[in-house]
């Protein structure tokens, strides 16, 4: 299960130039930072598997509520970037991130794969989309599955450190998350026909990752 009930999802690309500094910056400071904030309790980093998942990388930090994600502790790094995060960041492409309420999280715990499923959906549709995560939660290797939906006002809010920048795209409006021991085991997870019989509509972004990186609760200071 996901510690919390908020998360913040990023998905994004890196130009080639920028790999090296994001993965020093990511690693050193910026996921340090971000589960410093208090009410922040894990951060995960993952890469795509194959080349028919974008963008490269998902990022995703685990709170305790969505008013965590709302305030003064997450704003205030927001809007005081480090000079560091505004060099990384410029090198970011497609980029995607969602403040998002967890309506549903069923497993054990984490998986070195990642499956994410972005989509739209009637608000409506809550209850059959649950059913179907709870059903994939069930698989064999699958080690958690978890449903979100963005925060819209939340997201949207200009910050600092998204000022001037170009590579931002729009949320997902849902969004699920499989995780499991190997890539196999989603292979076949929560098809499209399977989302869309639950309720999402239009075309379901797909991408398997593998986890690259966990940090845990710390204390980040100067």
């Amino acid at each position: 299960m996901l510690c919390g009930e908020a998360v913040v999802a990023i998905w994004n690309g890196i130009t080639p130039e920028g790999r090296d500094e994001f993965y020093a910056w990511h690693l050193t400071e910026h996921m340090p930072e971000r589960v410093g904030i208090p009410g922040f309790r894990r951060g995960r980093r993952y890469v795509a598997v194959d080349a028919g998942t974008h963008p490269e990388f998902f990022t995703l930090y685990e709170a305790d509520t969505m008013q965590v994600l709302q305030g003064s502790g997450y704003n205030d790094r927001l809007n005081a970037p480090t000079p560091w995060t505004k060099s990384a960041t410029a090198h970011f492409r497609a980029t995607a991130r969602s403040l998002a309420r967890v309506l549903a999280s069923e497993g054990p715990g984490m998986g070195g794969m990642m499956l994410t499923l972005r989509f739209d959906a009637d608000a409506g549709a809550m209850p059959t989309l649950i059913d179907a995560v709870r059903a994939a939660a069930r698989g064999p290797r699958i080690t958690g599955a978890h449903l979100c939906t963005d925060n819209v006002a939340a997201s949207g809010v200009p910050t600092a450190e998204s000022k001037a920048r170009t590579d931002i795209e729009a949320p997902p409006n849902w969004f699920v998350l499989v995780e499991a021991t190997d890539a196999a085991a989603l292979r076949d997870v929560l098809a499209d026909a399977v989302l869309h019989a639950a309720g999402a509509r239009g075309t379901v972004l797909r991408g398997c990752y593998r986890l690259e990186h966990v940090r845990t609760k710390t204390a980040f200071g100067p």
